[in-house]
């Protein structure tokens, strides 16, 4: 599905403000808390930065730092004031830039000085944001060697793109969440911040987490605050970052096993605010060093799973929503693909109604029973809160008994295998998914829109009774299994089919001759180090012939293609630490 160019609904809230008080830049909700000393509310500012130019750039490291500099350079020159306020008041701050934007914690009479300020837009209170559970959780999994892949590998077809050669190496997936336990073993060799001997945190680890939260009544949090290294303080986390990325010995549940992660903890044992998913959302956009000290925005990873939410039941102030989608589009617009949970709040229309989830710059996605319709609790569209009417969720993923590791305590060490179900186990499908298309083709990294249209037009279509929105159940998209169930085998086919770049090389060297040709090619290779795959595939992304080449073998290799019909076609020919693929014809 074509995106829509955000606009980061300056001009409306900036209607009509041109003689705006200071009364009315702050929200109902801050009202309502203006007897309290510490209140945490967010800042907005008049001025955000144009990115726009970003859409212009294809490479994925040019286009994170031209965003991240962008977007620094803003709240960089128009926060001055109001900081030199902040530092005079003595009080706690944030400064943020994926939005201009500064988390303050005081009273309201430095709500009001804030407000009386020409650069402010307007002032919201920092509400608190409820993590999307599972809806049922397997402590008691016995997994055995006769168990392989798990249901969710074999019905994306995840384990006939490993069969290709593609497990998602080169390729970076990040979570925002509870935390990770990294100790676990199928997690820690993933991890990027291990190198197989030593460990380094930095650009790989962060925690926003830096107080108790309020709604808790204890302090009593296994992991503690600002962490300087991964951990997990509910479980919830681990469980997805393996569904994304881990294998083992035993059995096989990561969509993506040759993949890194990177992580954040938004959330203290399952709630979050503003401030922490905010936070989180700018680390990932420029990671920085343990110390939040020299930001590398080419340090940024490919896609990051979202498995939580923001309902007002909950406490979260409807006005703010915005602050969350520009924060999601700005984080897209730098060439991450931001996949959301739908939510648990099914089987009822119009269930799909709180951040992130609902924006459509978030690639949200609903859970698939194992009898392969929707689950009853996986939310459905359209999106009616914000009275969009939009079509979600865009993709399902299986969602229903998906096996992964479960921490315990603070996941230093102690883990078990767990089912759980939740559309917090669907969204894991799709991140992992998109490590895959991207470690098959190069070309893929940094370009969203052309990463969601392929999942989108390969996914399996679902039809159901089920109208919601004005959108007949039988039409494709519908606000039930939005465009299908996705297919990570016809993914991956598209996706090189339609590479845009004809010559992609990573370190191997490759060459093709004659080209065009009329029965075989001679392909003469270099600097293949491993088994070497040849992949080639017909215009419709068909993957027409596979050879695989165990070492040792021979530089000069010679392909028939007497039994194909005259066309074009692409091919692919990769290790494990190469790339190189182009287009030939035969006539």
């Amino acid at each position: 599905m074509k995106k829509v160019i955000f606009i980061f609904l300056l001009i409306i809230v900036s209607t009509g403000l041109n003689a705006q008080s200071w009364q009315s830049k702050i929200t109902d909700g801050l009202w309502q808390k203006q007897t309290e000393n510490d209140i945490q509310f967010v800042v907005y500012l008049k001025e955000q930065a144009n990115i726009i130019p970003a859409k212009l750039i294809k490479n994925k490291n040019e286009k994170s730092a031209f965003v991240y500099n962008t977007l620094y350079n803003t709240s960089t020159k128009t926060q001055t004031n109001l900081i030199q306020i902040l530092d005079n008041e003595q009080v706690l701050y944030q400064s943020f830039s994926i939005i201009n934007a500064i988390w303050v914690k005081g009273d309201f009479d430095l709500i009001q000085k804030l407000a009386e300020q020409s650069e402010v837009q307007c002032i919201f209170y920092n509400s608190p944001i409820k993590g999307t559970d599972p809806v049922d959780i397997n402590r008691n999994v016995i997994v055995n060697s006769r168990d392989s892949s798990v249901w969710g590998i074999k019905k994306i077809n995840a384990d006939d793109v490993w069969a290709l050669g593609f497990k998602g190496q080169g390729i970076v997936v990040g979570g925002q969440d509870t935390g990770y336990g990294w100790q676990v073993p199928g997690i820690k060799e993933k991890y990027r911040g291990w190198n197989g001997s030593t460990a380094n945190h930095n650009y790989s680890w962060h925690d926003a987490i830096h107080d108790w939260h309020p709604l808790h009544i204890d302090s009593i949090n296994p992991c503690g605050l600002d962490v300087a290294y991964p951990c997990d303080d509910n479980g919830h986390g681990t469980h997805t970052i393996g569904t994304m990325i881990a294998s083992d010995s035993i059995v096989n549940f990561g969509v993506a096993p040759s993949a890194q992660w990177i992580g954040c903890r938004n959330m203290e044992r399952g709630w979050g605010s503003p401030q922490s998913y905010i936070e989180c959302f700018e680390w990932f956009l420029a990671p920085t060093d343990l110390n939040n000290q020299n930001p590398d925005p080419t340090k940024s990873p490919h896609v990051i799973n979202n498995s939580w939410s923001c309902p007002e039941i909950e406490g979260c102030d409807s006005s703010n929503f915005f602050l969350m989608e520009q924060a999601v589009e700005n984080l897209r617009m730098a060439g991450v693909v931001v996949v959301v949970s739908a939510g648990n709040s099914g089987s009822n229309c119009h269930t799909i109604q709180t951040p992130s989830a609902m924006f459509e710059g978030s690639f949200s996605v609903g859970a698939l029973h194992w009898n392969d319709t929707i689950a009853n609790f996986s939310s459905r569209g359209s999106v009616m809160v914000d009275s969009s009417n939009r079509l979600k969720p865009n993709v399902t993923a299986p969602g229903v008994a998906t096996t992964s590791y479960m921490t315990i305590g603070d996941g230093s060490g102690s883990w078990n295998y767990a089912e759980a179900s939740g559309t917090s186990m669907a969204g894991p499908h799709v991140a992992g998914l998109i490590a895959l298309m991207i470690s098959a083709d190069s070309t893929l990294a940094g370009d969203v829109n052309r990463i969601e249209d392929i999942i989108e037009k390969t996914a399996v279509q679902r039809t159901t009774d089920q109208n919601c929105g004005g959108v007949s159940g039988i039409t494709i998209p519908n606000n039930t299994y939005g465009y299908g169930v996705i297919d990570a085998l016809e993914a991956i086919n598209q996706s090189i089919a339609t590479s845009r770049i004809e010559n992609i090389n990573t370190g191997g060297q490759a060459t093709v001759y004659p080209n065009p040709t009329s029965n075989s090619i001679w392909i003469k290779l270099d600097n293949f180090r491993n088994d070497t795959f040849l992949n080639l595939y017909s215009v419709d992304g068909k993957c027409v012939k596979q050879i695989k080449w165990t070492l040792p073998w021979d530089s000069l290799k010679q392909v028939d293609l007497q039994n194909l019909p005259i066309g074009i076609y692409f091919y692919k020919i990769h290790d494990n630490n190469s790339s190189f693929q182009g287009k030939i014809v035969k006539q």
